[in-house]
């Protein structure tokens, strides 16, 4: 039972160190966190520059909200109060 033990242990320590190394801070490949946390390209690596993804907009549908409260009344704090 311990040498189980010991095997799970070691097995799960390497899978924790190799994604911890690929995930470069969460920059992506070429990239790592700076000092307070920002995102900075490492110098003399090689970055892969991709084409920018050209995402067509939706349409914009606005549509008239329905009075909630009465005239002389408006909405704030949860319910409707005097102006």
């Amino acid at each position: 039972m311990k040498y189980l033990f010991a095997a799970v242990m070691l097995a799960s320590a390497v899978v924790g160190f190799s994604e911890a190394a690929s995930a470069a801070g969460g920059c992506g490949p070429g990239w790592y966190r700076g000092p307070y946390g920002g995102c900075r390209p490492m110098r003399g690596a090689v970055v892969v520059r991709r084409a920018p993804v050209v995402v067509a907009p939706a349409p914009v549908v606005v549509v008239p909200r329905a009075r909630v409260c009465p005239y002389g009344f408006r909405w704030y704090a949860g319910r409707c109060r005097p102006i």
